[in-house]
């Protein structure tokens, strides 16, 4: 097994297109109170994507992701709410890890790859529920737009990777799991304040 297909493993286990919140944001049936909460609480984690770009010195990428929390700013303000501090416990765990995981080069390639090498899949799946079931203003699709065609973040991760030692790798590969994990419990924090009573 390569490194890619090692990674591709642990993802899988926690895709989170197999999430319910995700399933249910496809199928329609997410209320826009769950997705208010996810744009406003979620996006405390999508502020936090720029600064693990820079532990990598990849300033350009950085400045790309700063540019692209605007975008997650109009999706919220589509809502209705804006981009605040997590207060779901899950979201709150996700948000330190993320920033624990950025602290070195190591980590931080293995928990971007985690987060980036989903971004295509979810988002193109977010913006055909976005289009297919509920009607808000145009401002909320760009930063799904974007992010359904863009791999090239997750293929540098990925060669940057390859360049690792053996130890260097491992720990690349227990940080895409910490991520993951932090990935699927905060949408289940969501899911179960906003859904499942529902």
């Amino acid at each position: 097994m390569n490194i890619e297909q090692r990674f591709d493993e642990i993802i899988e286990n926690r895709n989170l297109l197999n999430h319910p919140f995700y399933l249910a944001w496809s199928a329609g049936q997410l209320p826009q109170d769950a997705l208010r909460t996810y744009a406003r609480e979620y996006g405390a984690f999508i502020a936090l994507v720029p600064d693990g770009w820079q532990t990598l010195n990849e300033q350009e990428i950085a400045q790309e992701e700063k540019e692209h929390l605007e975008l997650w700013e109009d999706f919220a303000q589509g809502l209705g709410t804006h981009v605040g501090e997590a207060h779901v416990p899950q979201v709150k765990n996700l948000v330190g890890v993320a920033r624990s995981l950025w602290e070195n080069p190591e980590t931080a390639l293995g928990a971007l790859y985690a987060f980036e090498a989903q971004q295509p899949a979810t988002s193109k799946s977010k913006l055909e529920g976005l289009r297919a079931f509920y009607q808000l203003p145009d401002e909320v699709e760009p930063y799904f737009e974007i992010h359904s065609h863009n791999e090239h973040e997750s293929e540098k991760l990925l060669h940057r990777m390859q360049q690792l030692a053996p130890d260097e790798q491992d720990s690349a590969f227990q940080a895409c799991e910490k991520m993951c994990d932090a990935l699927w419990s905060a949408l289940s924090g969501i899911y179960d304040a906003e859904c499942a009573v529902n």
